[in-house]
């Protein structure tokens, strides 16, 4: 055998180990969002399976009336006061290996999400709320999703927030809920955080931004057309920078929903895993209750795949980090203690 016969063969069985010990972890939680975090692991990022138990209980936020930032009323929170909400947790992992967790705390009256962190997915930081909103007219702080950007080494929180009923557009007006636009603020360690600033907008209610990265200079934007009834599907928009701004591949006009959407009506909380030459866009369809998954190579073009995912029920709005499979093993063996 010679020795560059010998070098390659050396290369391909570690990268062969190293992909062997690849898993994903897909978070999760639960209606009706008074309970803790779940995970779902895969070693394919196709066919996931559930981790039992709760790994993270909320013990921050829904814990007293608010001032309709409108209308100046006093409210009491969606849930009673003595249950705490935790909805779409939002996981990453920093270069140092610390897994980084933002959620929704509340349905109205939040104006912060929360975040803690860990090395480990089992044992938890103590929880802050980072009150982003509080100088902004705002009833709430809704599906908070983290990125890492490797080359400016910052993290992103990306949410979506109330919008003043008085700056409502005609497009707005489409649909019956609540209007609300995107914003976001930005760290390096999470002791400081950059003003909350807005982030995309489209010219009509969405929310559920999951922010990702192809290349240097190429990044999508998956986002949730919020209008109800009729829309309520997603779409995708690009940028060369993650601070924006960020445009439609069809040039659709603003206040107008692009050409290209995925999605059956009642879908939300994109999130998108790398599976070498595609990307899997996993999204919730709500009603009725099913997870739904399209490929794509170049966010312009989607193919349903229901028969090459398998997504248990009652998972609900998460995102999908890659770990070592340690990780998985760690809190399999966890769960049957």
């Amino acid at each position: 055998m010679t020795k560059k016969l010998f070098t390659t063969l050396l290369f391909v069985i570690a990268t062969i180990t190293t992909m062997a010990q690849d898993a994903y972890i897909f978070t999760s939680f639960r209606e009706p969002s008074t309970g803790g975090m779940h995970y779902l692991y895969s070693y394919d990022g196709l066919k996931w399976d559930t981790i039992p138990g709760e790994w993270f209980i909320p013990q921050i936020g829904n814990e007293e009336m608010y001032e309709d930032a409108f209308t100046g009323e006093l409210v009491l929170p969606f849930f009673a006061p003595e249950d705490r909400v935790f909805r779409d947790p939002s996981i990453t992992q920093g270069p140092d290996g610390t897994f980084h967790l933002v959620w929704t705390m509340q349905w109205y009256g939040a104006k912060g999400f929360g975040y803690a962190s860990s090395k480990d997915l089992i044992n938890w930081s103590k929880q802050i709320c980072v009150p982003v909103m509080k100088n902004h007219p705002t009833n709430n702080v809704w599906a908070p999703e983290i990125f890492y950007d490797d080359e400016l080494k910052e993290y992103f929180i990306i949410w979506a927030s109330m919008l003043d009923p008085k700056k409502r557009t005609d497009a707005d007006n489409l649909g019956t809920n609540n209007a609300q636009r995107l914003w976001y603020t930005t760290t390096k360690d999470f002791k400081r955080f950059s003003a909350a600033k807005p982030y995309y907008d489209p010219g009509f209610n969405s929310i559920d931004a999951f922010l990702l990265k192809r290349a240097p200079k190429d990044y999508v934007l998956v986002v949730k057309d919020n209008r109800k009834p009729g829309f309520s599907n997603l779409f995708c928009v690009f940028s060369d920078s993650p601070h924006g701004p960020f445009h439609m591949a069809d040039n659709a006009p603003k206040g107008t929903t692009p050409a290209t959407t995925f999605g059956k009506t009642y879908s939300e909380g994109p999130c998108a895993v790398n599976l070498g030459k595609e990307w899997i866009i996993y999204y919730d369809q709500y009603r009725p209750q099913s997870f739904g998954a399209v490929s794509t190579t170049d966010f312009k073009t989607f193919t349903y795949i229901p028969d090459r995912v398998s997504v248990p029920l009652a998972h609900k709005h998460g995102t999908i980090v890659k770990v070592k499979r340690e990780i998985v093993e760690n809190l399999l063996n966890k769960s049957k203690k």
